[in-house]
């Protein structure tokens, strides 16, 4: 059982390592904000490294064809963001900016390397680490990482012929 104790000063650690993140992230590019409607430089770029690995065994084999696959995720994962209500994006712009901050990167991700660098491996213990979590709160940052790149990936018409679906019936007026 955790003790009152212990809970306060985990929130209070929280909240400062959330403050510092969002204080010491990196301005976004003149060409994110061109480009993305609800992600940020950090948000892309660590998008950009879980996808590919949520998605290993769908995404094309092709070189070329996965790149342009991931980039078309991407997009759909901002769209995705972009409608959600300003409280939930909010809340994902606060763990893109946590998990981008070196420090916290390594302390609560277990991410040693950039998210550009990082191998697909220490991606992947990463996820499992968090899917498997005590902590609700890790859970919950996996939940909303997975359902985003798997509603993006899933909802975009060019993935529906490898499982099978012929897309949505016509509807007659």
């Amino acid at each position: 059982m955790i003790s009152r104790r212990t809970f306060i000063a985990a929130g209070v650690a929280g909240t400062v390592a959330l403050v510092a993140a969002q204080w010491l992230r990196r301005p976004e590019s003149d060409a994110t904000l061109a480009t993305r409607r609800a992600f940020d430089a950090n948000g892309e770029t660590i998008m950009f490294a879980v996808a590919p690995v949520l998605l290993a065994g769908v995404l094309p084999a092709a070189d070329r064809e996965r790149k342009v696959a991931i980039a078309q995720t991407l997009t759909d994962i901002d769209a995705a963001i972009a409608g959600l209500p300003r409280g939930a994006q909010a809340e994902l712009a606060q763990l893109f900016a946590l998990l981008a901050l070196p420090p916290t990167r390594i302390v609560f991700a277990g991410i040693m390397a950039p998210w550009p660098e990082a191998p697909a491996d220490d991606v992947r213990a990463f996820l499992d680490r968090f899917r498997a979590s005590a902590w609700t709160l890790k859970r919950s940052a996996y939940d909303a990482l997975h359902e985003l790149v798997f509603a993006s990936w899933y909802g975009n018409p060019r993935s529906w012929p490898a499982t099978g679906y012929d897309g949505p019936p016509a509807l007659s007026s």
